[in-house]
């Protein structure tokens, strides 16, 4: 039945030890990965230097 043990039978390798739908922890990490994910894209464009118009200068 569901429990601790519920995803025990499967044999994962690799990444999919670490991202799947099986395993509460591996269900967690991907919710954790997704959250990182938005995040970075967040900041990357909060804190992405603004372009400043080039300045005319007149003699």
């Amino acid at each position: 039945m569901a429990g601790h043990d519920a995803g025990a039978q499967y044999n994962f390798t690799g990444i999919q030890k670490y991202f799947n739908s099986y395993t509460i922890t591996g269900r967690r990490n991907c919710v954790l990965a997704t959250y990182a994910g938005v995040a970075m894209i967040f900041l990357y464009f909060k804190l992405k230097p603004k372009k400043q118009p080039a300045a005319v200068k007149e003699k």
